[in-house]
């Protein structure tokens, strides 16, 4: 059995895992998901949101050694934490998300894919606080293979992404790369090119990367298939202790 804990991408919160969280507990594991600063019901105002917020409400959640899952932005903040408090992080998942390497931010590695399918959906609030996804374009690019009841509810519980984390580097020194690391390729993503997340996850050893077949959301379009591969990636030799 292992304690997994569950981190969303931009824009969205705990919510999103739902039907992830009972299809791992029937497999014998404890899961649970959290809502990062000024993300669904979490009410801290977006302008004081930072980076750091991000890392300091996960290693909040952390009262004990535990697996992350991190979707997408999330890659960024678990990283750090990875660094900061190794003890408490028995493995990470990165989940289609962004690996940083020292000073890379969500923005810069973004920036840094071979192409930008996410940008035409990316609407900047006035004051350039936040930013929105416009929901027009948040279906292909999200969801695409989701069934359409749950994309309904998806887009109906999206908010408003700060900028200032994503803007927000990380600060490493190779204390996170002693942590056991997987990575999760989701080889119809419309938001993150797989072909990037394989590049990110050439760091990688080779048997801690596969692939699913799915949009970038399979904690809605496969969630049981999801569990699964989690479950075999922090059972497998024993790499996950119980």
């Amino acid at each position: 059995m292992a304690r997994i804990l569950l981190i969303h991408g931009a824009a969205h919160g705990a919510w999103c895992w739902r039907d992830v969280i009972p299809a791992l507990a029937e497999r014998g594991h404890q899961a649970w998901a959290i809502d990062l600063p000024s993300h669904g019901q979490d009410i801290t105002p977006a302008a004081e949101v930072t980076l750091q917020s991000y890392v300091q409400a996960i290693q909040a959640a952390l009262d004990e050694p535990a697996v992350i899952v991190a979707h997408s932005m999330g890659g960024v903040p678990a990283t750090q934490v990875a660094e900061l408090a190794p003890d408490l992080v028995q493995r990470l998942i990165y989940l289609c998300a962004y690996l940083p390497e020292d000073g890379d931010s969500v923005a810069s590695l973004r920036r840094a894919g071979p192409s930008q399918p996410l940008l035409p959906a990316i609407l900047r609030d006035p004051g350039g606080v936040t930013f929105r996804f416009d929901p027009a374009l948040a279906r292909e690019k999200f969801y695409h293979d989701c069934p359409p009841t749950l994309v309904d509810r998806a887009l109906r519980h999206l908010t408003p992404q700060p900028i200032r984390p994503q803007e927000d580097g990380v600060s490493l020194a190779g204390i996170a790369e002693t942590v056991p690391r997987s990575y999760i390729v989701c080889a119809q993503d419309a938001a993150i090119p797989p072909d990037y997340q394989r590049a990110m996850a050439s760091v990688l050893p080779r048997d801690e990367v596969v692939e699913m077949t799915c949009s970038h959301s399979p904690f809605l379009s496969d969630p049981d298939g999801l569990a699964a591969v989690i479950d075999r990636l922090v059972t497998a030799d024993g790499k996950t202790a119980p």
